[in-house]
């Protein structure tokens, strides 16, 4: 496999989100955590393209909105009227 070229680059994030990114890097036990962050927003940022790529609502959703349907298929229909 080739070296990947890499790229510095600044950002802000909500406090709450980078606290509970840090704890998860910590609790999959990686190196240091410059590394730790680094691998975790690679993962993110790619799997943001991947979903974003292939514009697949996230299963959570669509197992939500089925379940909504179900429930609710017949008022949907009689709004729709």
């Amino acid at each position: 496999m080739a070296a990947q070229t890499r790229e510095k680059f600044a950002t802000q994030v909500n406090s709450e989100i980078l606290s509970a990114v840090r704890q998860l890097a910590q609790s999959e036990g990686r190196q240091s955590e410059g590394r730790q962050l680094q691998v975790l927003v690679d993962e993110a940022l790619a799997d943001l393209i991947e979903k974003r790529k292939h514009g697949r609502p996230r299963a959570n959703v669509m197992a939500a909105y089925q379940a909504s349907h179900e429930k609710f298929g017949t008022l949907y229909k009689k709004l729709a009227e």
